[in-house]
């Protein structure tokens, strides 16, 4: 299959911006080797150009560390600290696409991410969800998005050994992405 604009039902060329409202940035861990913890990041940013030809399109994006939330206050503390993201020093997460491809049905944004002031490049995994008009007569899009990256390589490399064996916090974290965003125009 070829991809094209008119192969995707809906789709429409030019500027969009993220709707935070509807949608989330968040992440998965491994945790004390049995389980996952998730969190989110509640404060970012997106804004996504979308080309004639799907494949030329681009996104810039940003997420607050301050904003971190896992639902437990201390651990949230934590995070912020020198130990994991420093956000006094490091504030944002940023990812820059460097391009977008199709293998077979499925697309992929490849791209740079930049956590803790160290930047490495990223694929995420990319499914359209559709295009549509919300009752407000805004023109949106909504997409899901996943990477795995090893947090050792963006310098968050903070871990304790457990007394039963192993450690507190896998290497491997999973980011999420919701999103719908607003086409702003040509």
């Amino acid at each position: 299959m070829t991809l094209t604009a008119t192969s995707i039902p809906g789709y429409k060329a030019g500027t969009w911006t993220i709707d935070p409202t509807h949608s989330e940035v968040g992440f998965s861990i491994r945790h004390i080797m049995i389980s996952k913890v998730k969190g989110t990041f509640d404060t970012f940013s997106a804004t996504f150009v979308t080309g004639e030809n799907p494949l030329d399109s681009r996104v810039t994006a940003s997420a607050e560390v301050a904003s971190i939330n896992t639902n437990e206050a201390n651990r949230d503390g934590h995070l912020r600290t020198g130990d994991f993201f420093d956000a006094a020093t490091y504030p944002t997460i940023d990812f820059v696409s460097t391009g977008v491809r199709q293998e077979g049905d499925d697309f992929k944004v490849d791209g740079n991410l930049t956590v803790k002031g160290i930047t490495k490049p990223v694929t995420f995994d990319f499914e359209f969800g559709g295009f549509g008009q919300d009752p407000y007569g805004n023109y949106k899009g909504g997409a899901s998005a996943k990477a795995v990256i090893n947090r050792e390589d963006f310098g968050l490399s903070y871990n304790a050994a457990l007394e039963t064996g192993g450690v507190l916090l896998g290497d491997k974290v999973t980011i999420t992405l919701e999103l719908q965003a607003v086409h702003a125009g040509e």
